[in-house]
């Protein structure tokens, strides 16, 4: 077993099945596997010294570029629909409404305040917007080992590729599957591009995308990294799946959460705020190199 997967953190159901996924992968190579993960909260931290991070909207809401009364009718919202998202005695499918009532209300409210594409580089580096760390560790070498990560995100595509272009990150081999903003020749947002991703509805969007899973056909074997349960559908578009190892960051409500979290992923990391076992797993997939 991989020493970093003995950490107090680390919460496994069966760890003999984790290490048998393990070895299936190293066995078929680095060169057939994926990583699909999820953005805010899962690559980006939850808290840094007590205090919440920001999330890709966040970001955007809390920058000089949303006035005042948008602020607080987005507080608003957070106020109501968080508390749903993360209640872990209603159903998905109560849920789904009203996560998709929520996304497009805030969408609406951005749109009306005419946010300029020139100025959201300036909202990101004023953010303190962090990645966890170990991240340049993670980035770094699943480029050199061209292994292709694919980001699935309900946050705002446009803010999250930012956050990794100024960490110095954002290499070929990264895909980012989010909401778009759609500006007008002058460069003023007027609306969010196609399909609204939300954190229930990633299947739809894996599926959409299967073009870019066709690609990857050569590349059965999933590593999968996500901070809640909708995270776990992602890797719905891979065909032909052989392996897949998903990993999930319990960030919250840790006592009421962590059993459905323990049935559903096969790693759960508890209040881990770095990415020291994704990249321990990486580096033993590559054999070290």
């Amino acid at each position: 077993m991989i020493p970093q997967l003995t950490n107090s953190s680390v919460c496994m159901r069966d760890p003999q099945r984790v290490q048998e996924i393990l070895e299936a992968m190293v066995k078929a190579g680095s060169n057939t596997v994926q990583v699909i993960s999820d953005f805010d909260m899962t690559l980006t931290r939850f808290a840094y010294n007590g205090k919440r991070c920001l999330t890709c909207h966040n970001i955007l809401n809390n920058s000089k570029l949303i006035s005042n009364d948008c602020k607080e009718e987005l507080k608003e919202l957070l106020n109501t629909y968080y508390p749903i998202e993360i209640d872990s005695s209603q159903s998905t499918a109560d849920k789904l409404p009203l996560m998709v009532e929520w996304w497009t209300k805030a969408h609406e409210l951005l749109v009306q305040q005419e946010i300029k594409k020139d100025q959201l580089a300036i909202a990101v580096r004023e953010s303190g917007a962090m990645l966890r760390d170990g991240y340049q560790l993670l980035f770094d070498h699943l480029y050199k080992h061209s292994i292709p990560l694919l980001i699935f995100s309900a946050g705002i595509g446009d803010i999250l590729e930012e956050v990794i272009q100024q960490a110095g990150v954002f290499h070929p081999n990264v895909k980012v599957i989010s909401n778009y903003m759609d500006f007008d020749e002058s460069g003023v947002l007027r609306a969010f591009k196609g399909e609204l991703i939300h954190i229930y509805n990633k299947r739809e969007g894996a599926l959409l995308n299967t073009g870019h899973f066709q690609e990857l056909r050569t590349r059965p074997n999933v590593l999968l990294l996500g901070d809640s349960l909708g995270d776990l559908t992602m890797a719905d578009g891979v065909q032909d799946m052989e392996n897949i190892l998903k990993i999930g960051f319990l960030n919250d409500e840790v006592d009421e959460r962590k059993q459905s979290y323990l049935d559903s992923y096969d790693i759960v990391l508890v209040k881990d705020e770095t990415l020291e076992v994704p990249n321990a797993i990486m580096l033993y997939l590559t054999g070290n190199k």
